[in-house]
């Protein structure tokens, strides 16, 4: 399993575009039907369960964090970027946010409701994926949900030297194929209940996907005894 070299390329490329990606990305109100929509029923499923907050992994700026606070889900937002924590904190100081890498997330096990990882594993080098996979399930407390969206393709890497308005970058992006995504949140020990997967847009080169899952209960009697 390779270290973590790429974590140092992926804080200092966001760092680097910060301000620019505020600008460039759309807030999720001005999403495609289909990405708002998933983004709505995730909200619904987490906000029903009430198991516990909602960590929003790779947060950014904090647009879709707040996005689900509108819709009363009890969220907070995590990134390995402190430049774009300060953003999201000055954006939304009701909300909390965080740095912290989604390969060692700073929170304890079995208490979190949700996880949104929304267009953020995919500079996560595949051999790592098992290690991040197997920390959303750490943290997840039983029956809690994942929401997992983004780029996929069929194993290319992309190496952008400049990026957001051509602000240099030194990242990698790899798009998987979405069966091989879902075998590996299910060799994680998740159960995946939907997933969808969208063309390329017109004009873009890279398909999307989105996949629903949730960590399996405990047994009927599990932990119990004396």
């Amino acid at each position: 399993m390779p270290g973590l070299s790429h974590l140092s390329a992926v804080r200092e490329s966001y760092d680097t575009v910060a301000a620019a990606y505020v600008e460039k990305v759309p807030c999720p109100s001005e999403l495609d039907p289909l990405s708002r929509g998933m983004l709505n029923v995730f909200a619904e499923v987490v906000r029903t369960a009430g198991l516990g907050p909602v960590a929003d992994l790779g947060c950014g700026p904090g647009k879709v964090t707040a996005y689900l606070a509108e819709h009363h889900v009890p969220v907070f937002g995590l990134d390995l970027s402190p430049a774009m924590v300060r953003l999201a904190r000055s954006a939304h100081p009701e909300l909390r946010f965080g740095v912290g890498s989604m390969t060692s997330l700073p929170v304890r096990h079995d208490v979190l409701g949700g996880i949104l990882a929304y267009y953020s594993t995919h500079h996560t080098p595949p051999a790592l994926l098992p290690l991040v996979f197997g920390e959303f399930r750490r943290t997840l407390a039983p029956g809690g949900s994942l929401m997992l969206a983004g780029h996929v393709g069929n194993g290319r890497h992309l190496r952008p030297s400049h990026a957001y308005g051509g602000h240099p970058v030194s990242y990698t992006s790899y798009l998987l194929p979405p069966d091989r995504i879902a075998g590996l949140l299910k060799q994680a020990g998740f159960v995946l209940t939907a997933r969808l997967v969208e063309e390329p847009r017109e004009g873009a080169e890279r398909a999307f996907a989105t996949f629903l899952a949730h960590k399996p209960e405990r047994p009927s009697g599990a932990g119990g005894g004396a």
